[in-house]
Order: C-alpha cells, then sequence, then structure tokens
C-alpha cells in the first residue's frame, strides 16, 4: 500500500461524473442527488446483567433530489403534472363523478417504474467513460417537492427540492472490476 498514490492509473470515483435517469428528465437539469442509504435495524435480547444485540430488518432510506427549474422544460409544470397523473387533483377541479387520490401504482408509474442512477469513469487513462457504478431504484414515488426560493438580492438559478421514497434499490455488479480482499 506505500505506492498507492504514486499509480498513475488510479482514478477513484468522483462526485461530479454522473446521470440520473428519471421520468423522461433532462439530464442537465439535475444539481445533486444522495446515493442510496441502507439501513439494518437492530434488536435486543437482555439475559441477566448482559444485552446482546442482533441485526434487524434491512430499509432503504429516501433519496435527495436537487433539479434546476429551467423555463423549458418547465420543471414545475413536470412535476405537477406527475402528481395528476399520480391521482392528486385540486380541489378547485374536484368533480363528484370522478373522485381520485393517490396510489402507489399510479406515482410509480407517472415516474417510469425506475429511477437509474450512473456513475460515470474518467474516459482516459485506462477507464472508460461508461458507467462504473449503476443503481436501480425501484417503485419510487415522491414524498415532497419544495419548489423552490426567490430573492431579490440573489441572481442564482431556481432549484426545486424532492424526497423520493422507493422499496429497494440494486447496483449491477457485473460493473465492478475488483472485489475488496478481505481475508489477506
Amino acid at each position: 500500500m506505500a505506492g498507492f498514490w504514486n499509480q498513475a492509473a488510479l482514478e477513484p470515483k468522483r462526485q461530479f461524473r454522473w446521470l440520473v435517469y428519471i421520468a423522461g428528465m433532462p439530464q442537465f437539469i439535475a444539481n445533486s442527488i444522495s446515493k442510496p442509504s441502507i439501513k439494518v435495524g437492530e434488536t435486543t435480547h437482555e439475559f441477566l446483567n448482559y444485552t446482546f444485540y442482533y441485526p434487524g430488518k434491512v430499509t432503504y432510506e429516501a433519496i435527495q433530489l436537487k433539479i434546476v427549474d429551467p423555463v423549458m422544460p418547465d420543471s414545475t409544470v413536470s412535476l405537477m403534472r406527475i402528481l395528476e397523473k399520480a391521482g392528486y387533483t385540486v380541489p378547485s377541479d374536484y368533480s363528484q363523478e370522478d373522485p381520485r387520490t393517490i396510489s402507489k401504482k399510479a406515482m410509480v408509474d407517472a415516474l417510469g417504474g425506475q429511477i437509474f442512477l450512473e456513475q460515470l469513469g474518467a474516459g482516459s487513462g485506462g477507464q472508460s467513460s461508461a458507467p462504473i457504478e449503476k443503481w436501480t431504484l425501484n417503485n419510487p414515488f415522491i414524498t415532497s417537492v419544495n419548489f423552490g426560493n426567490l430573492d431579490y438580492k440573489q441572481d442564482g438559478l431556481v432549484e426545486i427540492d424532492l424526497t423520493l421514497r422507493y422499496d429497494w434499490a440494486s447496483v449491477d455488479m457485473n460493473l465492478a472490476q475488483d472485489e475488496w480482499k478481505l481475508n489477506d
């Protein structure tokens, strides 16, 4: 390990090399995204003066996505259409003949059923620009949307914060080049 940083071909994964595929959204409007996060629950067993811990259920944490709100395509309008496809009706548009509420299936379908997150290689130094890590988030749905802030003192871009929940995620294991050698 002494010569680890002396290897010119070494290229760590970088935070700025990624693409997200969600509901036909153009990649250029995505500013940041959190990668999937797993939480392993725990349970205890107490015996006399001792406490023993055991792993519990695996749950996936929600992800955060920050996108820019361009005029064309309008991200605000696109997100409102996704909510409408999911079953949300603005109270002024409510009709007794067609009462609707949001359903998981409709929300998942409106988002395309899956979200894909790819980390890209450098494209040089022996590393391909093809995905080096690819996550698939299954059965995603929106849990919150913050349409951003307006401020006369700022000249920045309007950004929208999304929180997305999903049932489970998988990473494409076939892209991995090496595995850790834990027993060396």
